[in-house]
């Protein structure tokens, strides 16, 4: 027989999806001999019931009546008494804290008659008469959701009437305002019970129906909290805070909640309820004057929190009640903090011998780490800026700068002493030289994953992709959202986490270094199993990701190193001359750029494994499309130019991302994939001979066909080799293929066969599994999540039950053709924390993402470990 009333005395920690997190905690409190107040749960899973049959279930009362019976006993007084009446406060309380989310009734239990005999006996009129004042307003808007306005403007109008605030009015004032409290309720045809039993039923419904209200649920989304977890109903002895000038009620934390540093932090207000103190009516004082105020309480007060801090290990967030000099607690729960305090918390617990290394890593989200490593828009920035857009925040940070459509005019603007913000409608690697000194860069379209993302995040440049609001007219130099336009040059605020674009400039919060998150990583290595490894574009990028620790670069892209005005100018050679003779010059100067990039990758890599991407994208992409540059290649390389422009259209593709790139280039093109290998090996021969013990480690893109990569390997082994022999040395080297199409997964038994190692390329993998462009995907899959279709973005976070399948598929058939075959993550998701436990589950050895992601990654790989460990045991 489901059970639905649990004495105080019953419950315990324990118990927080039954009783919920408030009703569990004051169930432990009681069980560890605290001043709580007695009392009872009504579990969660009567909130259910209640919410799908529309009525409580049948043996509520019964059980609500007994544990009445028994309140009654303990305290030796009688609820709906007129001479010795027991009033008790009502309150939510789900799993999860949901502070101020759901609805709260103090004071139930008076009417017109009981309020009398209150009146005698607690010798005090005036706080009998304010206590019922105080009912009349909660009651109304919890249980007959008359709007607080209406109640408000009542005590307004006698205020000013008075002139004295409400909790001054005189006990003649009190009952006039409580006669206008009954009208309010019969203007909206409603008549306040005055039976206490029937009142303690309709304000239970009240409570269970208030974990459906607007803001309960907007929390529960925001917050991820299952919308079908329910919330408990504390009924509960009322202790009174506004019984006199030796009564009070506060909050305290153990710590600060803001910056987490160690000692109470909170505030209190001596003859007052609990609402008072976020009220507004009265400012509350520090928690350190209670010390002045009531020496013994404070000291009481003090041993309390220690207890509870020592009990649950965690920072707590405490409300008390006062009542003639004797404390009562109320509640405890984890405190909410600032991200900053949550890892200080977490690492000085450490210290302190309340936490092991290991608690405190699984006490921290991997996202509190991301938001501290980049600048951050001020609250008060944020409050007054003026929004003119909403995107996706697809790389973190808080960036000014002024408008440019192109990147010639970024680098106009930014020669000029000019923080820029480039505005495209997508971006493509012709832009890099642009976005590499944009303070922030912003898409019209786009998702998580698109050029402009990945790029960003790898550079640590704020970023807002999917800004589908945006209407760009690039020939007038504008951009208008709705009715409002703007001029290139005018000046924003780009916000990389929320994705909002504000109007004019906001004021910036930077980052500062924090040994507190460096303590923490070091722990968070030393418990991981899988390896953390950084995506770069640049020696920029790399050198971000070697500061974070990353233990080697798993991806290292080859594209952005042809673009530039010399060196793309050779590369159109490379693809469009006729002559031998000129293609082969033009590579040997793509080929002195290439080893010199290497050679400044390797100095900063040094021994770390480094996998470099041969060249993958579409050759179109380096191409002209003006007719002033078409005209001065063909002169250059003595063509007519339509005959050239002619040829540059015939390599146009209509879906080039299914097109001629990856290792398609590598085989149609053989020349530049042996330049590039020519270039890594050279490189790391100079490395070599200066004593750096570096080990090449060269990836071939977009294998499908096992072929492909048993052809391209011979070629790049034949130049390396021959390299060595030159060179008179000779090193390990190994050559591997990035796994990005399902067929590749379906045939990675005779893959491995040409290969030495595996490394997911998940942005592209992705795509091709569900048909979705990843450029083009943002226009619909907000629909997706919103709808329900889908319950996260598979850009972001891997889908597991498609893309997933495929990998783990993949990892198996790879390692029966080689058992130490060694494989990773290259793509966007390998900085996922929501994905690394399933990267660990299926067999990866190492993790690789955005340098600024790496201590993101650092962490859920250790959290990973833990909870695997914790698991199996």
């Amino acid at each position: 027989m489901t059970k639905h009333v649990y004495d105080f005395l019953e419950g315990n920690g324990e118990m927080r999806d039954e009783l919920g997190g408030k009703g569990a905690n004051l169930a432990e409190m009681t069980k560890l001999g605290l001043p709580v107040p007695p009392g009872f749960t009504i579990t969660t899973g009567t909130c259910m019931a209640y919410l799908n049959d529309n009525r409580l279930p049948e043996r509520l009362k019964e059980e609500v009546d007994a544990a009445i019976k028994t309140l009654e006993s303990k305290l030796n007084k009688t609820f709906g008494s007129q001479d010795n009446c027991l009033l008790v406060s009502v309150r939510s309380g789900s799993k999860f804290s949901m502070p101020g989310m759901m609805d709260t009734i103090l004071n139930l239990g008076l009417n017109d008659q009981s309020v009398v005999g209150f009146a005698k006996l607690t010798g005090d009129e005036h706080f009998a008469y304010d206590c019922y004042r105080r009912l009349l307003q909660m009651f109304g808007d919890v249980v007959y959701s008359i709007p607080k306005q209406r109640f408000e403007l009542k005590i307004k109008a006698m205020e000013e009437s008075a002139g004295v605030l409400v909790d001054q009015f005189s006990i003649e004032q009190l009952k006039e305002l409580i006669v206008e409290f009954k009208a309010v309720y019969q203007k909206e045809g409603k008549e306040f019970p005055q039976s206490a039993r029937e009142q303690l039923d309709v304000a239970i419904e009240a409570v269970f129906r208030s974990w459906n209200n607007p803001r309960a649920f907007t929390y529960r989304n925001l917050q991820n909290i299952d919308h079908d977890l329910g919330t408990a109903v504390n009924i509960q002895a009322m202790v009174f805070g506004n019984s006199g000038e030796n009564s009070g009620t506060g909050v305290v934390f153990s710590r600060n909640p803001s910056t987490g540093e160690s000692g109470f932090f909170g505030e209190y207000l001596i003859n007052a309820q609990g609402e008072d103190v976020v009220a507004g009516i009265r400012t509350p004082e520090k928690i350190s004057t209670l010390e002045d105020a009531m020496p013994e309480v404070y000291q009481e007060l003090s041993g309390l929190i220690t207890t509870l801090e020592n009990h649950y290990h965690d920072m707590q967030d405490i409300e008390f009640t006062i009542e003639h000099n004797k404390l009562y607690m109320l509640q405890t729960r984890n405190g909410k903090r600032t991200d900053k305090a949550a890892i200080r918390i977490a690492v000085e617990m450490v210290e302190e011998g309340l936490l092991t290394k290991e608690e405190a890593l699984l006490k921290i989200q991997p996202s509190m780490i991301e938001t501290l490593l980049h600048a951050v828009f001020s609250e008060a920035g944020l409050k007054d800026g003026e929004a003119f857009s909403k995107g996706l925040g697809a790389s973190p940070g808080a960036s000014i700068g002024r408008v440019c459509f192109d990147a010639v005019k970024a680098a106009e603007l930014h020669q000029s002493g000019e923080p820029v913000v480039l505005m495209r409608n997508e971006t493509s690697p012709e832009d890099i030289e642009g976005m590499i000194i944009s303070e922030a860069i912003v898409t019209n379209h786009g998702g998580m994953t698109s050029h402009a993302a990945v790029v960003a995040r790898g550079m640590g440049i704020c970023c807002v992709t999917g800004c589908e609001q945006l209407a760009i007219d690039e020939e007038a130099r504008t951009v208008t959202v709705n009715d409002v336009m703007i001029e290139e040059g005018t000046m924003i605020s780009v916000d990389g986490t929320s994705g909002v674009i504000y109007l004019g400039e906001l004021e910036k919060v930077l980052a500062e270094e924090d040994h507190n998150i460096k303590t923490l990583l070091t722990w968070a290595d030393e418990v991981a199993n899988l390896q953390v490894y950084g995506n770069a574009e640049t020696a920029r990028d790399l050198a971000v990701a070697m500061d974070f620790n990353a233990q080697g670069i798993g991806l290292a892209r080859t594209e952005h190193m042809f673009f530039g005005k010399e060196r793309i100018k050779e590369m159109r050679k490379v693809i469009l001359a006729e002559q031998d003779d000129e293609k082969r010059e033009a590579l040997n100067k793509l080929l002195a750029y290439q080893k010199a990039d290497f050679e400044e990758m390797y100095a900063i890599s040094q021994d770390k494994p480094m996998v470099i991407r041969l060249l993958d994208p579409p050759l179109h992409e380096f191409l002209p499309t003006n007719i002033n540059e078409i005209e001065e290649i063909a002169k250059e390389l003595k063509m007519n130019a339509s005959r050239l422009n002619k040829q540059i259209k015939g390599l146009h593709e209509t879906n080039p991302m299914l097109g001629h790139r990856g290792c398609r280039l590598g085989i149609t093109f053989p020349e530049i994939y042996e330049m590039q290998a020519q270039a890594i090996i050279e490189s790391a021969i100079t490395l070599r001979q200066k004593g750096i013990a570096i080990v090449p480690h060269i990836m071939i893109p977009l294998v499908s066909e096992q072929g492909e990569a048993a052809m391209i390997r011979p070629k790049l082994i034949a130049v390396i080799e021959e390299k060595l022999a030159a060179a008179n040395i000779q090193f390990e080297y190994q050559i591997g293929t990035m796994i990005e199409l399902p067929r590749a997964c379906l045939t990675a038994d005779k893959v491995a066969e040409s290969v030495d190692f595996f490394s997911f390329g998940t942005n592209d993998l992705t795509q091709m599994t569900y048909g979705f462009s990843r450029d083009d995907a943002g226009k619909f899959l907000g629909h997706y999540l919103t709808d329900g279709i889908m319950a996260h973005d598979p850009f972001t976070q891997v889908d597991e039950d498609g893309v997933g399948v495929l990998m783990d598929m993949a990892v198996k058939k790879g390692r029966q053709t080689k058992p130490d075959l060694r494989i990773g993550v290259c793509g966007e998701v390998g900085g996922s924390p929501e994905s690394i436990s399933f990267f660990e589950k299926i067999g990866l050895d190492y993790v690789s993402c955005s340098p600024y992601r790496v201590p993101v990654a650092r962490l859920a790989v250790a959290q990973s470990a833990l909870n695997k460990t914790h698991i199996a045991q």
